[in-house]
C-alpha cells in the first residue's frame, strides 16, 4: 500500500474496516487532512498467553494501520497488570510475559522498528505522569471511576482495592504522557477513552480520538438478540484467556485448534453471536468482495462456490452450508495464520524459552 497516493478518505476507509466505533469521525477527517503521520496507541496487561484476538486480530489491526503512515506505539502495562493482580501481581513475572508479547507481534509480521514499544513502569517513572494524573483526578467523582472499572475486567460494584481505584485515571493519564492522538483499543477500553476526552475538554488539551475495535467471540459464542447490546454486557462474551477451553492461542497445534473448534457453538442458519462468522468478519475474510470456496465431501454435494462474504452469509442462514463444513473451513483458516507464529517461536530460541516460562504461569485476576 502506497501511503504517499492515499487520500483522507481511503485512510477512513481503512479505519473503517476494522472500527466498531470512531469518536468523531469528523475529528479523524481533520487529523488525516492536517497530519500525515498521527500517533495512535493500543496498550495490555502482560499475563499468560497470546490468545488469536491479540495475536492475529490485534496485529492484523496494526498493520493496516501503519500502511496508511501512523506512527504506532505498544504501551506495555505492566503495573496495570500489578493493580489488577494479573500473575498473582508479580512484577517480574509481569515483565516477562510483557517481553514475551512482544515476540507474539513479531511472529505475526509487525515490523517492530516501526512501532515504539513504551513500558508503563518507565513512562510513569517522571514527575510529570503525577502532576497529570492529580489534574485529571480532580475532574471526576469517584462514583465515575467506580463506573469506568469494567476497563480492567471487573463488574461495577465489585469489591476493589485503592491501586484498582487509581486505574481509569491513570489509563487516561496515559494519552496525555505519550502525546497519542488516536486511541486504538478494544471497544471494552471506551470508558476511560471518554474520561480522557472529557479531561481533555476541561484542560484545554488536545482531545484524543477515539478508534476502538471490536471485541473477538468466545467459543461459547453471544445469544443473538444480544447483538448491539452495551459494551459491558459484551465483555462478558469476549474471548478471554482465563476461559482457555473456550479461547484459541497462538501456539494451539493444528489439533487443538480442530478439537476446540468442533465443540464450538455454531447453530445452524444462525449467524448472529455465532463465534465462526466472528472470525470471519475480524481476522480470516479480509476483501469480502472476493470470491469464497468451501471445501465439502463429495458426497454432500461437493465444493460450495460463493462470489463473496455477503453470499456465504445468506447460504449459512438458508441451511445450505452445514456447521460441520463452515468449522472445517474456519479451523483451517486459522492454521493457515497461526502456523507462522507457531513455528516462530520454535526455531527462535529467546522467544521460545519465553514461551515455555510464561506457559508455567498461573492465571489470576
Amino acid at each position: 500500500m502506497q501511503v504517499d497516493y492515499m487520500d483522507v478518505d481511503e485512510k477512513i476507509k481503512v479505519i473503517k474496516s476494522f472500527a466498531t466505533e470512531i469518536v468523531t469521525e469528523e475529528e479523524l477527517r481533520s487529523l488525516f487532512e492536517t497530519n500525515e503521520h498521527p500517533v495512535a496507541y493500543d496498550g495490555f496487561e502482560p499475563s499468560g498467553l497470546a490468545g488469536i484476538h491479540f495475536g492475529l486480530m490485534r496485529a492484523k489491526n496494526l498493520k493496516k494501520m501503519l500502511d496508511i503512515g501512523i506512527k504506532f506505539k505498544l504501551y506495555i502495562a505492566d503495573y496495570f497488570a500489578m493493580i489488577n493482580n494479573k500473575l498473582g501481581g508479580d512484577l517480574e513475572k509481569i515483565k516477562k510475559a510483557g517481553k514475551y508479547f512482544t515476540y507474539v507481534w513479531k511472529a505475526a509480521g509487525i515490523d517492530l522498528s516501526k512501532v515504539e514499544v513504551i513500558w508503563n513502569s518507565e513512562l510513569m517513572n517522571d514527575f510529570s505522569y503525577w502532576d497529570r494524573y492529580i489534574r485529571i483526578g480532580r475532574l471526576f467523582s469517584i462514583d465515575r471511576v467506580k463506573r469506568a472499572v469494567t476497563i480492567m475486567g471487573r463488574k461495577e460494584g465489585e469489591s476493589l482495592s485503592v491501586a484498582q481505584l487509581f486505574y481509569p485515571i491513570m489509563q487516561a493519564t496515559d494519552i496525555f504522557q505519550m502525546n497519542i492522538d488516536i486511541c486504538q483499543l478494544g471497544i471494552d477500553q471506551r470508558k476511560a477513552n471518554i474520561i480522557a476526552r472529557e479531561a481533555a475538554q476541561k484542560m484545554n488539551w488536545k482531545v484524543p480520538i477515539i478508534v476502538s475495535h471490536p471485541l473477538l467471540l468466545s467459543l461459547k459464542g453471544m445469544p443473538p438478540n444480544l447483538k448491539g447490546a452495551s459494551e459491558d454486557i459484551l465483555i462478558s462474551y469476549k474471548m478471554s484467556k482465563s476461559d482457555p477451553k473456550n479461547a484459541i492461542f497462538v501456539h494451539d497445534s493444528y489439533e487443538e485448534i480442530k478439537k476446540k473448534i468442533d465443540s464450538a457453538y455454531c447453530p445452524e442458519k444462525i449467524t448472529d453471536g455465532n463465534p465462526m462468522f466472528d472470525y470471519l468478519e475480524k481476522i480470516i475474510i479480509d476483501d469480502k468482495t472476493k470470491p469464497i470456496t468451501i471445501p465439502r465431501p463429495a458426497k454432500f454435494g461437493g465444493d460450495l462456490e460463493l462470489d463473496n462474504y455477503e453470499q456465504l452469509i445468506i447460504a449459512y442462514r438458508e441451511g445450505k452450508l452445514h456447521p460441520a463444513d463452515l468449522k472445517n473451513f474456519v479451523a483451517d483458516e486459522l492454521e493457515k495464520q497461526i502456523k507462522p507464529i507457531r513455528e516462530f517461536f520454535e526455531k527462535n530460541r529467546e522467544a521460545k524459552e519465553l514461551y515455555e516460562e510464561v506457559k508455567g504461569y498461573a492465571i489470576t485476576r
